[in-house]
């Protein structure tokens, strides 16, 4: 939006601005318009003081009787006490340290009076209460409005209340000059929307309900409508773009490849291969998501690309998130290709714990251009990685990388390479880019043959029969000559930080008006913390449970060495060892057909995507999968309700629009990925499908008959706008 951006100091004052950027990152009046409220209260209907719930908001009109200040017994301090009577019953209002309203609250007047009402001594009262006085005798009517007026309530710190953010936004919409609307007009009328500077008024001081509603509409669809403009604008940008256009030859390795594979590709792996081989040929990038369930084959149809990009001179790169599953996809794409193949293509393998002769050997195959396919960790960002032609990147998992990192890669390619991201279960970042239209998509659907099911259930911790009837699962499946995994939160009990359960949160500071949620979330945070399960505590513990003492247990986690993690992921796999007791280290493209059973220990703790890649490590080969998420979350928890979820459905898209509910898009613009810090304001993205899909619509046909957007000139300069500050945001990363 074409919103000021001077800052907020000049407006505000150095203190109140300098407070607002410290604890809300508010900077610019534009930052201040854009923070939305999340909610409104009312001060409640105006109850007689004789019907007041103790609890509940509530609205009196009444007159004072009397006010005294008192010293507070054994510390320092005042107590401001008014006494206040509706004609039939009475309460006190009281104030702490604050004795200045001694000047405006005096015996005789007459006001409203709101808040949540509290019991002290067996007498009601009102703690800091909202309260507008009367100069003069009052309608009920007009005290009636003012009981219903909407209360914007912000999101908070405890430094910055709502009530100053409201009282700093009066300021700032009484000084704003004219603002530009940049939606065409046809547009705004086509689709009823308020003009963009009554929308801003009415969010943020609404007279009745109605006001607040049409205006959030408004908002959100301008949102959406530049975002859409945003997205197609880069298409265009990408079309124009020049890349190397990469194509397989006749006799070349990707036909020596397929001669050679053991097994029939599925009708889907053809199909998304030839879309991926028909972007590769074009002469712009392409930017593509592969997405697949576990075990459909992705990891093929990237190899097979990858080789495309061989026979044309081009060199790959392959991104994985650990040094575990770098070393995996190396190892499997080895024994895909056959010795003859990875000698030709110079497959290679680059991660940060290499010794350095191993590092400088894959360096120079690199630079040299032998290396046309690498596969490698966060190493392969460094200053000093360098490519000859680079012109395919594969990123799995692309959710574990930064956009600045994934830039990063891509910025190597004398042209701009062609990218194609894989993900088992889109998170809500990736599934809302896809929604609103950046990326194409492809979809493997079909399974390879041969290929289990996996059945998933919820073990709650205080089901005590259920919990040895895990370990009894695990040690039934090793005597069948099967292996289990272990996933534990933690490494070792001395881990810091996150080591700890916490049974809630105290709320935003919301003095005035809350819905109880503040006190709820203060009181569970009273109750017991638990401990959670770590890699190594856990290992000893399995040991000493009599029905799996004779079972060969190991540990995997992040902080062993790659020789060590490498030699316990070999005897896993040669089958010496049956239990693996282990962190989330395991928890993308770990191949071990053998392995039936997954155990989660504190499912809780883990996202909806971890969970599912985690299961995905199980029911690999020709058994039947098991998976068991244990947890102590509580009834009605966020918690339970995402570890229920996993365990309802094997789909992949299902999970990702849960996930995208329960934890918001992420930055669909820019590099931010946890949904908490979305730069979506008021639009979500499956709850505002429809008006995203309006906005597209009108978007595309004002992109299409004013491609440089020359009769637009303020939503050009809109885009502009945003675009600058995300190269900003890049350029700072």
């Amino acid at each position: 939006m074409l919103l000021p951006v001077q800052p907020l100091d000049r407006v505000l004052g150095d203190r109140t601005a300098k407070s607002f950027a410290k604890h809300l990152g508010l900077k610019t009046v534009s930052d201040l318009l854009t923070h939305f409220p999340r909610r409104y209260a009312t001060r409640g209907t105006l109850t007689p003081i004789s019907e007041i719930p103790i609890g509940e908001p509530a609205t009196v009109v009444a007159d004072i009787l009397e006010v005294r200040e008192r010293r507070m017994k054994g510390r320092n301090g005042s107590i401001l006490e008014v006494r206040i009577t509706d004609g039939h019953g009475h309460m006190t209002l009281t104030f702490f340290n604050q004795s200045w309203r001694q000047k405006e609250l005096r015996a005789g007047m007459r006001g409203l009076f709101a808040g949540k009402v509290g019991s002290y001594q067996g007498k009601l009262q009102l703690s800091h209460p909202d309260y507008e006085l009367f100069p003069e005798e009052i309608s009920e009517q007009d005290a009636k409005r003012w009981a219903d007026l909407p209360i914007p309530i912000y999101p908070a710190a405890s430094s910055v209340t709502t009530w100053a953010i409201q009282r700093s936004l009066a300021i700032v919409l009484d000084t704003l000059a004219e603002v530009a609307d940049e939606l065409p007009a046809e547009v705004v009328k086509t689709n009823n929307l308020m003009p963009l500077a009554e929308a801003l008024e009415k969010i943020h001081r609404p007279e009745t309900h109605d006001d607040w509603r049409l205006a959030r509409d408004t908002l959100k669809y301008h949102e959406a409508f530049l975002l859409q403009a945003t997205l197609l604008t880069r298409r265009l940008q990408n079309a124009h773009t020049k890349a190397t256009s990469r194509e397989a030859k006749v006799g070349g390795v990707l036909e020596q490849f397929d001669d050679a594979l053991p097994f029939t590709l599925t009708n889907g792996q053809v199909a998304v291969g030839n879309q991926i081989a028909q972007d590769l040929a074009r002469a712009h990038p392409m930017n593509r998501l592969l997405q697949g369930e576990v075990g459909s084959g992705k990891t093929l149809v990237a190899v097979r690309a990858m080789l495309t990009v061989a026979d044309a001179g081009g060199q790959s790169a392959l991104l994985a998130p650990t040094e575990v599953l770098a070393a995996q996809h190396f190892q499997s794409i080895a024994k895909s290709l056959g010795e003859k193949l990875a000698r030709e293509v110079g497959l290679t393998l680059l991660t940060g714990q290499m010794s350095t002769a191993d590092r400088k050997r894959a360096l120079l195959q690199l630079v040299s251009g032998k290396a046309q396919i690498v596969v490698g960790t966060h190493a392969l960002i460094a200053d000093k990685v360098e490519f000859v032609d680079l012109g395919l990147i594969v990123i799995d998992e692309q959710h574990r990388f930064g956009v600045d990192q994934r830039e990063a890669l891509r910025l190597k390619g004398k042209l701009p390479p062609h990218v194609l991201t894989m993900t088992a279960t889109p998170i809500p970042r990736t599934l809302a880019v896809t929604v609103f239209g950046d990326l194409d998509v492809s979809t493997l659907t079909e399974l390879p043959a041969g290929r289990q099911g996996i059945t998933s259930h919820v073990v709650r911790l205080e089901q005590s029969a259920l919990v040895a009837r895990t370990w009894q699962r695990i040690a039934e499946e090793v005597s069948d000559g099967r292996q289990a995994f272990v996933v534990c939160p933690r490494i070792d009990e001395d881990d810091p930080g996150d080591e700890l359960i916490e049974s809630g949160g105290v709320a935003e500071d919301e003095p005035m008006f809350s819905d109880g949620t503040d006190e709820m979330a203060a009181e569970m945070a009273k109750k017991p913390k638990q401990l959670l399960a770590s890699a190594i505590g856990m290992t000893e513990s399995l040991r000493n449970i009599p029905v799996l003492a004779s079972l060969r247990i190991e540990t995997l986690h992040g902080r062993m060495s790659a020789e060590d993690k490498a030699d316990v992921m070999a005897r896993f796999a040669a089958r010496d060892i049956d239990v693996l007791v282990s962190t989330t280290v395991i928890e993308v493209g770990v191949d071990v057909p053998n392995a039936t059973v997954m155990v989660v220990l504190d499912a809780d703790r883990f996202g909806i995507s971890q969970l599912h890649q985690l299961r995905g490590r199980v029911g690999r080969g020709g058994n039947a999968g098991l998976c068991l998420l244990l947890t102590s979350a509580q009834d009605g928890s966020l918690a339970l309700e995402r570890v229920n979820a996993v365990a309802s459905t094997l789909d992949g898209f299902e999970l990702s629009e849960i996930d995208l509910e329960l934890r918001r898009e992420g930055d669909v613009l820019g590099q931010t990925q946890s949904g908490g810090r979305s730069s979506l304001k008021l639009l979500r993205v499956i709850a505002d499908s429809e008006i995203i899909r309006k906005a597209r619509d009108a978007a595309e046909s004002v992109l299409t008959s004013d491609p440089t957007l020359e009769k637009h000139k303020a939503l050009a300069e809109s885009l502009q706008l945003a675009d600058a500050a995300r190269q900003a945001n890049l350029t700072k990363a």
